[in-house]
């Protein structure tokens, strides 16, 4: 839990850096536009976007989101017209004036960049860069959100897919998960059990699914983190909620199976009190076998 004097200390860390990149000027990086307006245009990008997508990229509801593209129309940087591939949805492109003043952003980003680096000596600088890489990791990973979701919904479907690729990729045996041990949709549906969706900026990154069985240990499935957010501490997240919903269904314990190719799920495992124990189950893709006591 956050203490008074870490929230204090984030507080004014906040008030440190937004001063310092010139965030609460409307002139950002001295051009007739905020900080906010900027972003929008940098976000765009030389091939597009999605309006929807960009909103969820910025974390901007579709108030703010209008009104910053309005802004940008106007004044001729951006075109907005139906999708290529779908034309219910908006899509927003940098127009060749956007594009240049874009460049110019990136420009006087970096010259903001080493105003701030260059007053330093070699080993502050080194110290800052690698103090903003922690700070960068850690709130990327305090802005992802686990959510129940219906293990057939579009999202959970994507994540299955991607872990079913990757586990094809990795191992020397070829995973079918119709000759395994079942982890069907009705299976992972409350109340016989739950299934998980990590999100980032409203993007799936992650799942995990819980499988109950009355009076006896249940078992944690699928669980898969994109290599792109690993580092994250999102599997050790999916890993504790899933062993709460078993724990909040007077689960014992928890057992799962995995493949000897997972080096890194499997110390995840075994750093997370997991003890090896003999097969329990007949699935021919697992090499170990781990449960946890649940208190």
């Amino acid at each position: 839990m956050a203490t008074e004097a870490s929230i204090a200390l984030v507080r004014r860390f906040n008030r440190v850096v937004t001063q310092r990149v010139g965030a609460l000027s409307d002139q950002y990086l001295s051009r007739d536009r905020t900080l906010g307006a900027s972003r929008v245009l940098w976000e765009i990008g030389a091939e597009g976007c999605e309006v929807r997508s960009l909103r969820a990229r910025l974390g901007l509801d579709s108030g703010q989101t209008s009104r910053l593209l309005r802004s940008l129309e106007r004044d001729g940087l951006v075109e907005l017209t139906p999708s290529p591939m779908d034309a219910r949805i908006r899509f927003a492109r940098l127009t060749p004036a956007g594009s240049a003043e874009r460049t110019l952003l990136d420009e006087r980003s970096d010259e903001l960049a080493r105003s701030i680096l260059s007053p330093l000596d070699d080993g502050h600088r080194a110290e800052l860069v690698i103090a903003m890489r922690t700070v960068e990791r850690l709130i990327t990973a305090s802005m992802v959100e686990l959510r129940a979701v219906d293990p057939a919904q579009a999202d959970a479907r994507r994540c299955l897919r991607a872990y079913f690729a990757e586990l094809n990729r990795r191992s020397d045996i070829p995973f079918d998960p119709a000759k395994g041990t079942s982890a069907k949709p009705h299976e992972l549906r409350p109340p016989a059990g739950a299934f998980l969706v990590a999100y980032l900026r409203d993007e799936p990154i992650g799942c995990g699914g819980v499988k109950h069985h009355p009076a006896m240990p249940s078992e944690i499935k699928r669980m898969w983190v994109a290599e792109s957010a690993r580092g994250l501490g999102i599997g050790r997240r999916l890993l504790a909620e899933l062993e709460r919903i078993a724990r909040d269904s007077r689960a014992p314990a928890v057992r799962l199976d995995t493949n000897r190719s997972l080096v890194e799920a499997i110390s995840m495992y075994r750093s997370s009190g997991y003890r090896e124990i003999p097969r329990f189950n007949d699935e021919p893709f697992a090499h170990h076998w781990f449960e946890k006591t649940l208190s």
